[in-house]
């Protein structure tokens, strides 16, 4: 199993969101970086879900339901279909996250910039343990 961590603006499609819908396509993604990370991604993986923008945090884990299928219009785009798993019992903010010596070579903040990045299984942990 493999680990990421996706990237959503709360006010566009939050953590709720998901729980009301019991699952979506994560798509729209239009980085060629976080796209080949998308095509990466296979059922079983778990996922991060962090606010981006207003909130900085990560909130919650979901899993990977389907892998990649084309996205847009031209097809060299690339989405996938999660499902939530949990809540974390507390949010992990982004200042937490960056001031947490074991997370420095996370991706997230090594590329700031990507809405979709891998996150290594001792990150993973790491992650899951300030979350709890």
């Amino acid at each position: 199993m493999n680990y990421w961590l996706l990237r959503s603006e709360p006010d566009a499609y939050g953590w709720d969101d998901l729980i009301r819908d019991g699952g979506t396509e994560w798509n729209g993604v239009r980085n060629y970086t976080a796209r080949n990370f998308l095509k990466e991604m296979q059922p079983g993986d778990q996922a991060i879900f962090y606010h981006s923008n207003t909130e900085k945090a990560a909130v919650g884990v979901m899993e990977i339901t389907r892998a990649w299928q084309p996205d847009g219009d031209d097809g060299k785009w690339a989405s996938v279909a999660v499902k939530p798993v949990a809540k974390l019992a507390r949010p992990v903010p982004l200042a937490d996250i960056k001031a947490e010596p074991r997370l420095k070579e996370l991706e997230m903040i090594r590329q700031s910039r990507l809405s979709v990045t891998p996150v290594r299984a001792a990150e993973w942990k790491v992650l899951m343990e300030m979350g709890s």
